[in-house]
């Protein structure tokens, strides 16, 4: 069996490879992995037709979730973005119409009243970042352990996508016992379901 400080040290050097390969994305790389990636989310949640949406507001290098967010907005698709808090938790905020300022580890944020409790339990739909995700649904993060507890506080979770590139998605990803599987992937090329 794997020690758990071996897998953690796997898991380091993997996101820190993860981190380049985003890093130097060029330009023309992004713009055409982002409108691929919108039609991709749109689709998903045309066939879903949630009443809200959990989703993240992307930072510079992830996936960029943002056309996506104002696609929402102007089609009358309601949206939560999480909003970290220095406890390790997510408070969650109404996407639309918000302005946008640098939050905790200078990441950006939806400036607004975040929601009870109770609406983020009624979420129908979540789409997550993640570092990588394997062929099985398991999805290795950042590190920070966000999302992992977002997704415990879940009474009844919706259906869990997470959102990588193409080439994040991996044949297997290290995981730890508090990993929590997602039930399918969005990339720029595919959506799937696990």
């Amino acid at each position: 069996m794997v020690s758990d400080a071996v897998v953690r040290d796997t898991k380091s050097i993997l996101r820190a490879e993860i981190r380049l390969r985003r890093s130097t994305r060029s330009v023309s790389e992004r713009e055409a992995a982002t409108a691929d990636l919108t039609e991709n989310l749109i689709a998903l949640v045309l066939g879903r037709s949630p009443t809200l949406v959990g989703c993240y507001l992307s930072a510079a290098d992830e996936p960029n979730t943002r056309p996506f967010l104002s696609w929402a907005d102007a089609n009358g698709v309601d949206v939560l973005v999480p909003v970290s808090r220095p406890d390790g938790l997510l408070d969650w905020v109404h996407a639309r119409g918000g302005t946008e300022q640098p939050g905790l580890f200078g990441i950006s944020e939806i400036v607004g009243d975040a929601v009870a409790a109770g609406v983020f339990q009624s979420v129908d739909l979540l789409l997550i970042p993640a570092a990588a995700v394997d062929s099985s649904g398991m999805r290795m993060g950042w590190g920070r352990g966000y999302f992992d507890r977002a997704l415990a506080s879940l009474e009844e979770p919706p259906p869990v996508f997470a959102v990588v590139y193409d080439d994040e998605l991996r044949e297997s990803v290290p995981n730890e016992s508090h990993d929590r599987p997602v039930d399918g992937v969005v990339t720029p090329r595919q959506t799937r379901h696990f």
